[in-house]
């Protein structure tokens, strides 16, 4: 009971009839609104524990129980069904393997027609600018705003919830959910509409790529003159010539990950193709030279001594 003369604590009601069973609204008390995530893979995992560690309600579903084992010790709430996770969340966040997943969970799965009004559906997948308007045209439908935020930086990286967001979608949707984004984030950008979060992941993925094979040329010349590896190394890692690419192979690329990060570059660069194929031959020399560093990632760890 509040004291004499105090205001009672307001909460708005929730109505049960069909009409408004999907209006959005938040108690006074719960400042930070509830946050759903499927997709509690490499690189979900750190994101979600890390939303929960910033203190918002977390709400999670999972295909396989096993996968809620890395939420162990965290705050969180577990869901038997995708539908129930989407009426208890504002925000529901996906980081899921490819588009198709994402449009089977958001439109078949029920996520969508589960949402209340007005919330926001994040994709956190890498995929492609048209997959990701069109996710936003079936959620328009459903009053649903979407956000596409691809993350960069790696499983490591997301562990130290340093990653970069990089954001496409309605600027007013963008800063509701960037307070979830800055628990995992060292930088949230926004970078236009719906889709252009996508073509920004592509387009870092084309450039870092672009820069293994320019590592890869340099030292091949590097053991034709029969010069140190290491000490060049140490010169090129530390020198204006710096570059994540180079930085990365050795503690995050190694000779036991290689041929695993090599296939998730290629399909990144079939997914890069397929974004930019209105450029038509403008695009092949970007295409055609990242795709080599992709497929000379695992010479390049050899010459390295990753």
């Amino acid at each position: 009971m509040p004291g004499a003369g105090a205001p009672a604590r307001l909460r708005t009601p929730v109505r049960t009839d069909k009409a408004h069973r999907k209006e959005t609204y938040m108690s006074e008390v719960n400042i930070k609104p509830a946050v759903g995530f499927i997709g509690l893979g490499d690189q979900g995992a750190p994101i979600a524990q890390a939303i929960a560690d910033g203190g918002f309600p977390l709400h999670v579903w999972a295909r396989r129980p096993q996968s809620l084992k890395v939420l162990d010790g965290y705050s969180h709430t577990a869901h038997e069904t995708v539908a129930e996770l989407a009426a208890a969340s504002e925000v529901v966040g996906l980081c899921l393997s490819e588009d198709s997943d994402t449009i089977e969970v958001a439109d078949r799965g029920g996520l969508l027609r589960n949402m209340h009004h007005g919330a926001v559906l994040v994709n956190h997948g890498t995929g492609l600018p048209q997959a990701a308007r069109e996710l936003a045209q079936l959620a328009a439908a459903h009053g649903v705003d979407v956000v596409d935020a691809p993350v960069s930086g790696g499983h490591a990286v997301a562990v130290a919830r340093q990653l970069t967001t990089m954001v496409g979608g309605d600027r007013s949707a963008v800063e509701r959910v960037t307070p979830v984004f800055e628990t995992f984030s060292k930088s949230v950008i926004h970078v236009g509409a719906t889709g252009a979060g996508q073509y920004a992941k592509l387009f870092n993925n084309a450039l870092m790529m672009m820069n293994h094979k320019n590592a890869v040329d340099v030292l091949r010349l590097a053991e034709k003159l029969d010069l140190p590896v290491q000490p060049l190394l140490d010169v090129l890692r530390s020198g204006s010539a710096a570059s994540f690419a180079l930085q990365a192979v050795g503690p995050s690329i190694t000779s036991d990950n290689v041929q695993h990060l090599q296939s998730l570059e290629l399909i990144d660069m079939q997914l890069f193709t397929g974004a930019v194929e209105d450029l038509g031959s403008q695009a092949t020399p970007v295409i055609d030279r990242a795709t080599s560093g992709a497929r000379e990632l695992d010479e390049l760890t050899g010459i390295v001594g990753a």
